[in-house]
């Protein structure tokens, strides 16, 4: 092995009992409460072919949306529910990812049980009927031990989707192996992707090979089999239990971060600056998400942009100057939301577009101007979020670039489709490393379309008067100019 990824390994390595036992715990108790929701729905669809196909149905219909974006609709969900109840629901982290991944899990539970309990051969039921047993002892001695395998098979398929729709999580702030995964494509650490992906299969593997013991135990009789299974999920049960024996409670202070590579070496820097305070981190945030968790007190710190703020949080499109835009900005998100603004960090982070230096030479490209006149014969490769902004919507009023086509990428990929072709302009990022690493060439925008985007550190109405978390983290306050956030 290199010894220059030894770190890299080492760093994952050390987080993967930490995560694994979230990941396993999430997993566990979305398999439970599915199979809570499935069995008596089995149990009444069997002789109701109406409700057999209502309920097989919508349990397809759930499989058709993505699993990421069944995760993030739960977020608007809860956060609606608990403005009608007025409680104080928790919308990010835990709850959103089990109630997804429950609904996730339904259509093999209901597949396994309905093939199970209906296949039973019609002759051992009259058989039944014939020797007096009532519906009930029917059930429980001859249907249900009969259709134990096929019912477990189901059991088996759900577990492992769930395993594997659970790294997903991370996008709703829940704690899990998809921390790995999410952090490595951002910050491109493929140690920690690889770490991520292979712990997840490694327990995807393993719960499945248990399962599948428990499975052959009951078609075959063989208690060897049903005591060996049954145990190897009793030690990962163990495995995932015994990493939070003995820790004393305490209210952890939230650390937001967006799903980019600045946001998760932001959110381990104020988790630095708060030790040794308990501190949880969810990262992968989409901007809106991460704001209105940050407004209803559910993220306590984050750093936004002032531009963001200003457009798409406050909805203004007038341009103001930098500091008369960081005064409202600051004003407002007090008045409208509580939220504190801590001071800003001392570097921008402003949307710019970039081209290659050679397709900046061979078209003669320095403004955003100029692109306007190429850009019909040009691809424009936009991270997951820009062409939905308001920026992009006054970036293309004020210069009307009319593109061959127009593509969306993941930010780490946004980068490696302009080095490809794939791309030839890109919606970049300007305290972006990859920037010089690549040698792109930054358009100016002579027409000012795009506001200052001063990083800001805020946080939560809730923590807005807590002085000790202020003194903890008014040291980063100016203390990161553009050039430390691009090393």
């Amino acid at each position: 092995m290199s010894p220059a990824l030894t770190p890299a390994l080492a760093a994952a390595l050390a987080d993967v009992p930490t995560k694994l036992a979230a990941h396993v715990v999430l997993s566990a108790t979305a398999l439970g409460l599915a199979i809570v929701v499935a069995a008596p729905l089995v149990l009444l669809a069997r002789s109701r072919p109406r409700l057999r196909a209502v309920a097989l149905g919508f349990a397809g219909l759930v499989q058709t949306i993505p699993a990421l974006a069944l995760l993030a609709l739960f977020y608007p969900a809860l956060l609606a529910v608990r403005g009608v109840t007025g409680g104080t629901l928790p919308v990010l982290g835990f709850l959103p990812a089990l109630l997804a991944l429950a609904l996730y899990a339904l259509l093999p539970l209901l597949r396994g049980g309905l093939g199970g309990l209906l296949g039973v051969d019609a002759d051992v039921i009259e058989a039944a009927n014939g020797v007096g047993m009532t519906a009930r002892q029917r059930l429980v001695q001859v249907e249900l031990p009969l259709a134990a395998p096929v019912i477990l098979g189901g059991v088996r398929t759900a577990a492992v989707w769930t395993i594997g729709a659970a790294t997903l999580a991370t996008a709703v702030g829940a704690t899990c192996l998809g921390d790995f995964i999410f952090a490595g494509l951002q910050t491109e650490n493929w140690i920690a992707v690889l770490v991520g992906c292979g712990a997840a299969a490694a327990l995807a593997v393993v719960v499945d090979a248990a399962l599948g013991s428990i499975e052959a135990g009951l078609a075959s009789g063989s208690r060897r089999r049903l005591i060996g299974g049954a145990l190897l999920l009793a030690a990962i049960a163990a495995a995932a239990v015994v990493p939070s024996l003995g820790r004393a409670p305490a209210a952890p202070v939230v650390v937001g971060a967006k799903n980019f590579s600045e946001q998760y070496i932001l959110a381990d820097l104020i988790a630095a600056r708060l030790a040794p305070r308990a501190v949880v981190q969810r990262s992968g945030l989409g901007s809106a998400v991460a704001f209105r968790a940050l407004a209803a007190n559910d993220v306590d710190v984050y750093v936004d942009y002032a531009g963001t703020l200003w457009t798409g949080i406050l909805g203004h499109s007038e341009k103001l100057p930098r500091p008369a835009m960081l005064a409202a900005v600051t004003r407002e998100l007090a008045a409208k939301y509580g939220v504190g603004v801590v001071g800003p960090l001392g570097f921008e982070n402003a949307y710019v577009l970039a081209v290659r230096r050679d397709t900046a030479t061979r078209l003669n490209l320095t403004t955003i101007a100029d692109l306007a006149r190429a850009a019909p014969g040009l691809t424009l490769g936009a991270d997951i979020e820009f062409l939905s902004r308001p920026e992009w919507a006054g970036l293309d009023a004020a210069y009307h670039l009319a593109f061959k086509a127009k593509k969306s990428f993941e930010p780490t990929f946004m980068y490696r489709a302009l080095a490809s072709g794939e791309a030839d302009v890109i919606s970049a990022f300007s305290s972006d490393g990859r920037i010089a690493a690549q040698d792109l060439v930054v358009l100016t925008d002579p027409l000012g379309a795009i506001p200052s985007y001063d990083a800001l550190l805020l946080v939560s109405p809730a923590r807005a008067k807590d002085h000790a978390l202020d003194a903890a983290l008014r040291p980063l306050v100016g203390a990161i100019d553009v050039a430390a956030m691009q090393r």
